[in-house]
């Protein structure tokens, strides 16, 4: 099984800013580049740019460092996605992430990152360049197990917090 993912082309980008001001529209409804999950790295001495976002790790730490299991692999999309209504917000997760891809928002108290738009990522749509590109990609081995066992804990939990309530 193949599942699709971002792919990004420093190389390509011209560090226009599209990616984050069409990500944090489609997040936020408004123009906030501050709150976009795709962030664009400026490497003055280079003259060059390089978009960075979720890498949507095989290993997944955010995930794995997650005590309520609040982050999920999206059945449709394969994107490691936040359940905000799971979130107690401890921020494990943004600590646990080696990128910086995981944020924090101070106004909810909960995690946000990139969840790929469900599928049809505005960062990718939004870049002049195609120095952003959503394809498609082989499938490790491990994910649909690991996605079940995750699936199962979460189940029982909730299980467990409707018997007692």
């Amino acid at each position: 099984m193949a599942y699709r993912s971002l792919r990004v082309i420093p190389d390509r980008c011209t560090g226009c800013l599209q990616c984050e001001l069409a990500c944090s529209w489609v997040q936020t409804g408004s123009f906030q580049p501050s709150r976009a999950v795709i962030r664009v790295h400026v490497f003055d001495e280079q003259a060059s740019y390089a978009p960075y976002t979720c890498f949507q790790c095989r290993e997944a730490w955010c995930m794995s460092a997650c005590p309520v299991n609040a982050i999920a692999i999206d059945a449709a999309t394969g994107a490691k996605a936040v359940r905000e209504a799971t979130c107690v917000g401890c921020a494990l997760c943004t600590i646990a992430c080696p990128f910086g891809t995981i944020f924090w928002d101070a106004g909810t108290h909960k995690a946000f990152k990139c969840d790929l738009c469900g599928g049809d990522p505005a960062c990718a749509k939004a870049c002049p360049t195609a120095a952003i590109l959503y394809e498609e990609v082989p499938a490790p081995d491990w994910v649909e197990p690991w996605a079940a066992k995750v699936t199962e804990r979460l189940v029982v939990a909730q299980g467990a917090a409707a018997a007692s309530a």
